[in-house]
């Protein structure tokens, strides 16, 4: 018998169900810049059963059965630029790993083939944030890729041309998932599907299933910022954040407000005061001891971003975590404080200054001002 080829993944089902948990009314910013990734998982061809059984009974063989392993381990190493929150260009190295399989026929033979397949991809990456943290994406680029096959055959099988390879370009797509685990740090899952040329004159598709991390330098974000304004200011005369609380050394006025930034009290999307952010409420608590006062008013403010009922949400728990915090902690009464949110209804910046309505990276930076916690004192007689 003459020697057969083998078609890997002529035509294969691609299906992808991803359920997303958590659904927010506001998307998170994605930071410009580069990153790095990895990606591992599961890769999936579909081997040509009826080619190869229809290629071995021409060649003289009466009976064909054919056992496969069109499944193996797959990775891929990525690095990429994000442009803004929406895209990303992305290049790396990708290995599907192994498949093959065995025909035996009758005349006694059988007929052995594998395939390796490697290479490199250059996509471009759309993304789309559902949530603050929850993002889809896609991507469509090219990749240039290997395949190097490796026939044996026994008996009344005989191979002719036993390790062909082929290197050729073509197109690869997919889908998937990401979820910030912080401003650095995204887990992602993928489904991608790679146009694969078998080196004996077949093209054919190799999907690969995986899960993956990305790492995206400079995503730490700015140090914790605390500012201190008198009742008398305008608010829009408020200074530029500075690193540590500032509390005016003169004696104290019978009313005072101190403004703390949020990214000072709280990390990301939450309501849980952060160590630093306590040692920040443990010295207004100091400069008030002594103090007597008619009421502490809270209030959590939030930028203009996002919709009415989330940032009222959101800016109501980090008020009322503050009022328990000075409760617990630094033993006022609790029916002296009060606490509310606003929904950016009292910015600081104004409409000139911060320009636009889309949460872009410049716009979120400049609404940082408004973001924040205000304590305000209404004093019967300061602190001697």
């Amino acid at each position: 018998m003459k020697s057969v080829g083998i078609n890997f993944a002529k035509t294969s089902t691609l299906g992808l169900a991803i359920i997303a948990a958590i659904i927010s009314p506001v998307a998170m910013a994605a930071d410009n810049g580069w990153y790095v990734g990895a990606n591992i998982g599961q890769s999936r061809a579909n081997i040509d059963d009826e080619g190869i059984t229809r290629s071995l009974l021409q060649s003289g063989a009466t009976s064909v059965s054919i056992q496969e392993d069109n499944r193996d381990l797959g990775y891929k190493i990525q690095a990429g630029y994000q442009f803004n929150r929406y895209l990303a260009l992305e290049g790396g190295y990708f290995n599907l790993g192994k498949f093959s399989y065995t025909a035996n026929t009758v005349p006694a033979g059988t007929l052995n083939g594998n395939i390796r397949i490697q290479g490199i991809n250059l996509d471009a990456v759309g993304m789309l944030p559902l949530t603050q943290r929850f993002s889809a994406l896609g991507r469509i680029g090219v990749n240039h890729a290997q395949s190097r096959d490796s026939f044996t055959g026994t008996g009344a099988v005989q191979v002719l041309d036993s390790n062909p390879r082929k290197t050729d370009t073509n197109y690869k797509f997919g889908v998937g998932v990401q979820y910030a685990l912080n401003d650095a740090l995204a887990m992602r899952a993928e489904a991608e599907r790679y146009r694969i040329d078998d080196a004996v004159g077949n093209k054919g598709d190799v999907d690969l299933f995986s899960l993956g991390l990305i790492y995206r330098f400079g995503g730490t974000k700015p140090a914790p910022q605390v500012v201190a304004v008198n009742a008398p200011q305008q608010a829009a005369a408020m200074p530029a954040p500075v690193p540590q609380a500032v509390i005016a050394t003169q004696p104290p006025a019978p009313r005072k407000k101190v403004a703390f930034s949020a990214d000072s009290l709280f990390d990301f999307d939450k309501a849980s005061i952060k160590p630093d952010g306590r040692l920040q409420l443990d010295k207004l608590a100091e400069d008030l001891k002594g103090t007597q006062f008619r009421v502490i008013k809270v209030t959590g403010h939030s930028d203009r971003i996002g919709t009415h009922d989330y940032n009222m949400k959101l800016s109501t728990q980090r008020a009322e975590a503050v009022k328990a915090y000075l409760v617990d902690h630094a033993g006022l009464a609790a029916d002296k404080i009060t606490a509310t949110g606003v929904n950016g209804a009292e910015p600081v910046t104004s409409a000139d200054t911060c320009v636009g309505d889309k949460a872009t990276k410049a716009l979120i930076d400049c609404l940082q001002p408004d973001r924040r916690v205000e304590v305000e004192v209404d004093a019967l007689q300061a602190a001697k």
